[in-house]
């Protein structure tokens, strides 16, 4: 244990110094998911779906903010539902945009959550997002989560019914501006989805914040739990087609993520708590207070092994006799000068 708390404060050093760095090269990663996973599901635009196109897109974002990446991700779904059908667009337009007025304009710096669901649910493991964020994050991150997964959702029913909204004519575009609005609000998978995710966000914040022992490792089952419960009964209760083996297989993944980020982000020493109680004049305090574990990263030490060489600077080294010599040559000194300030010299002389 101690040898990856010694890991750990090298990992928080390293970040303190290149922070910068780190978290351009993670942007940088996040926009190849987001994008290249864009353009494998709904890639119905050849020239926006290469990989050219895809790596461009991450590199320009990077240098931007994570809300620049969020709208670069909206334009290139845009583009790609224009491709199939041009009522799709508009309407899934209208849904970005209630986004941005709702929420994105008045907290712009969360927008990032919105990728991180959606690469969630893209990558098949939806239910490491109640853990994450409920550790993480607060109750508000619930909205953004909830857009991430409706985003999701709306690119799965446009890639599984392409073929079906290219072959309707002029005369069937208002039908299927209709079919795609109701299909994409009255899915019944997606609201499960996010009614189990809100649950598990919440629940996991609600035990996170508690002052018992283990917190973090309980929240973390419980949020876990109780999501793939829901799940499961809303599946049967409302005849949905689920894969069980995503949704447990997704739970144990966000478990585990759970105790990495504890033991980054709230490593402590449950042994050592103490339950402090004192007062003022207008209320009775009680604390209690763990300590953080922490060790200190060990230093290197460099021996110069200089053997029997002479120092250079000093002069050649002396021998035994001549510092004896000069041992005794001092002491003469030494007392002859005393014997001269006290005046045993001079009084033995008269004397005399």
């Amino acid at each position: 244990m101690s040898t990856l708390l010694v890991w750990r404060e090298k990992l928080q050093n390293i970040y303190a110094k290149y922070s910068i760095y780190i978290l351009k090269a993670l942007q940088f990663v996040t926009g190849l998911i987001v994008f290249g996973l864009i353009n494998s599901n709904i890639g119905f635009m050849e020239q926006a779906s290469s990989v050219v196109c895809t790596a461009g897109l991450a590199v320009i974002c990077t240098f931007f903010p994570m809300t620049i990446m969020t709208l670069a991700a909206a334009a290139l779904v845009l583009v790609h539902f224009y491709a199939v059908s041009m009522p799709i667009a508009i309407v899934s337009l209208v849904v970005f945009l209630l986004m941005f007025i709702f929420y994105f304009r008045f907290t712009p710096k969360k927008a990032w959550i919105v990728l991180l669901s959606a690469i969630a649910f893209g990558l098949k493991i939806p239910l490491v997002i109640p853990v994450v964020f409920g550790l993480l994050g607060t109750p508000v991150w619930i909205v953004p989560a909830s857009f991430g997964i409706i985003s999701y959702y709306m690119i799965d029913y446009v890639k599984d019914s392409a073929t079906a909204l290219k072959s309707a004519d002029a005369e069937n575009l208002a039908d299927s501006l209709m079919n795609f609005t109701k299909q994409l609000f009255t899915s019944k998978e997606m609201w499960l989805m996010i009614g189990a995710i809100v649950v598990g966000i919440l629940v996991v914040h609600l035990i996170r914040t508690r002052s018992v022992d283990h917190a973090w490792k309980i929240a973390s089952a419980a949020g876990a739990a109780v999501s793939v419960i829901l799940l499961s009964a809303g599946s049967i209760a409302l005849d949905i087609d689920i894969s069980f083996a995503i949704v447990l297989a997704s739970a144990v993944l966000g478990i585990a993520i759970g105790l990495v980020l504890e033991f980054f982000f709230f490593s402590v020493d449950y042994s050592r708590a103490e339950n402090i109680q004192f007062e003022d004049d207008e209320y009775y305090y009680y604390v209690k207070a763990i300590p953080k574990v922490g060790v200190a990263v060990p230093e290197k030490e460099v021996k110069r092994i200089t053997g029997n060489r002479p120092d250079r600077r000093r002069g050649p080294k002396k021998s035994d006799d001549e510092q004896d010599d000069a041992t005794k040559t001092d002491e003469i000194l030494l007392t002859r000068s005393l014997s001269k300030e006290l005046g045993i010299g001079q009084e033995e002389d008269k004397t005399e």
